[in-house]
């Protein structure tokens, strides 16, 4: 076994170093991770490692927050009829669910939409609006869309609909002019807002401190899952909204919310991002991949303690039945790989089949990014309007690549990384041949190589348990702040490494001086090569293992390479 990943060790800046480690009284180790952060200043430093609610942006810094505020307290004074149109992932959920209850507490009891994720598709449709319309609403508000919805806006408003539209997706027209009263998003051309990677629930969050005038700390446990679920960057205002959030997670008094960490089996554990990433959010997902995502949004809303362990329990149902969905589609997907793809050729992994259920692609295309490391776009091929969803890698923007395309497709929308699409089924071959084409231009062979962004390169006298526990002030981990990576060169394995189950090897490391012990989950295939290996360089993350009480030293393997 050999790893085929490219080592990018992040150049030492020995005197911002000192700077940082002097001034904060923070080791080097740690103060050089903070500069491979981006962070140069010690002024930035110490608001890193001390973020707080204080360092909340003031939500009036958005253009129209103050045309948002003004009309939803006009609708509230006149007791007028608001709707709020969400969508049906995590982020849409969160942020529809805080809005709601922010409007509760300010006299507006709102009606709401979501629409389903496989009759309908993402973003405003002609049956909200119809539904708009039968209801009788003057104001809708939505939450994690919208902005790209120009037609759909102006239709409401023929109707008299005011339309405030919250959203954190790029404008695929920078110069479309919306007819909404109000905008909120930090991404449009304009906007005074200086953080621009809020995800839809955190855009919501601004407006109900706007509305409220309030910081409304006891919220973040809801901002905090959408936020995490939608894998935007935890730094800026995110880091905060993330680092509190998890704290109001495990202590939260919302029905719903401790009902599915019970069931998850996390209860009493430490509320991390990877178990909002990998347990809680996936759960709040399956009802709208399966069905409707309205059994999630009352969960999240619930108010009794039975209602919501029955909820948690339908929700928990609806993930097994997406993880067999999930499953197949996969072993499919994989057979029309090696069939139909050539990785001399394709940068971008497109492949479509008729059947495939809409409410997992995304899941697929992501796993299959991440195995391949290629851009990768699944279609569900129908016999009117396909639909598709796409996950990129490093170095390839897939909304700047769909936008390239767009006279291949019938519409689409999303971020850098992912993104969703309609097309017709007759249109699948050209935008596959297009947005390779337009890949071989901006993607060279190391972009399809995945990199391992190292820290430092140590020896392993250079770590020590006080030096591991200060990395503690770094959390939470997660996208755009990644647990410290170091490299350490020329060691040697002492003893015979173990397999344990899942493929997990546990071994002993020394370099004559200082011997560690190791762990690598799924890495059971060095097994051979270590033994025989007369020299490797190990790539690791060290934490502080505590079993029986007693805390030692562990690095927890990513990748090793042999001389």
């Amino acid at each position: 076994m050999r790893s085929h990943k490219i080592l990018k060790i992040a150049s030492v800046n020995a005197h911002l170093q000192n700077s940082f480690s002097k001034s904060l009284g923070i080791s080097k180790i740690l103060s050089q991770i903070l500069i491979n952060r981006g962070i140069n200043t010690i002024e930035e430093a110490d608001k890193f490692l001390k973020a707080s609610p204080a360092h909340f942006l003031d939500p009036f810094l958005f253009t129209d927050m103050h045309k948002a505020v003004n009309r939803i307290k006009k609708a509230a004074r006149d007791k007028e009829k608001v709707m709020i149109f969400g969508d049906y992932d995590v982020d849409g959920l969160t942020a529809l669910a805080l809005l709601k209850e922010t409007f509760s507490k300010i006299g507006i009891d709102a009606a709401h939409y979501i629409p389903h994720r496989v009759k309908e598709g993402y973003g405003l449709n002609k049956n909200a609006i119809h539904f708009a319309r039968q209801k009788g609403i003057t104001l809708l508000v939505t939450v994690d869309c919208g902005t790209n919805s120009n037609e759909e806006v102006r239709e409401l408003r023929r109707h008299n609909i005011d339309v405030i539209v919250t959203d954190h997706h790029e404008p695929v027209d920078q110069d479309m002019a919306l007819s909404a009263s109000a905008i909120i998003n930090p991404k449009i051309k304009g906007s005074r807002y200086k953080f621009r990677d809020l995800a839809g629930v955190g855009v919501s969050y601004k407006l109900c401190q706007a509305i409220t005038g309030k910081s409304l700390v006891e919220d973040l446990d809801l901002v905090a899952l959408g936020t995490i679920a939608d894998v935007v960057p935890l730094t800026g205002e995110n880091r905060v909204i993330v680092k509190e959030g998890l704290v109001k997670i495990s202590n939260t008094k919302r029905p719903g919310l401790k009902a599915l960490i019970d069931i998850s089996r996390i209860k009493g554990k430490k509320m991390t991002s990877g178990f909002v990433s990998f347990i809680l959010g996936p759960r709040i997902n399956a009802s709208g991949r399966m069905d409707t995502a309205e059994v999630s949004l009352n969960l999240l809303m619930s108010r009794s303690d039975k209602e919501a362990l029955e909820l948690a329990r339908a929700i928990d149902a609806h993930n097994r039945q997406r993880q067999k969905v999930e499953e197949k589609i996969m072993a499919e997907a994989h057979d029309l790989i090696s069939s139909e793809i050539n990785f001399k050729e394709h940068k971008v992994i497109v492949i479509a089949k008729e059947g495939w259920h809409q409410g997992v692609l995304g899941i697929v295309a992501s796993k299959l990014a991440d195995k391949f490391y290629r851009p990768t776009i699944v279609i569900s091929k129908t016999m009117g309007l396909c639909k598709g969803s796409g996950r990129s890698i490093k170095n390839f923007h897939l909304f700047e690549a769909l936008a390239e395309c767009k006279d291949s497709l019938n519409s689409f929308g999303g971020h850098s990384h992912a993104v969703g699409l309609i097309i017709t089924d007759t249109n699948i071959k050209n935008f596959k041949d297009r947005i390779n084409h337009f890949a071989r231009e901006k993607l060279v062979l190391e972009n399809l190589l995945p990199s391992l962004d190292i820290d430092m390169e140590l020896s392993l006298s250079s770590l020590n348990e006080e030096i591991i526990a200060g990395f503690e002030a770094l959390e939470p981990f997660g996208t755009g702040n990644p647990e410290p990576l170091f490299y350490t060169r020329g060691l040697k394995v002492k003893g015979e490494p173990q397999v344990l189950g899942r493929e997990t090897l546990k071994f002993w490391v020394t370099d004559g001086k200082i011997t560690s012990q190791a762990i690598g989950f799924g890495m059971a295939g060095f097994k051979d090569a270590l033994i025989n290996a007369d020299t490797f360089d190990f790539v690791y993350t060290p934490r502080i293992d505590t079993w029986q009480g007693q805390g030692s030293v562990i690095l927890e393997g990513k990748d090793i390479f042999f001389r």
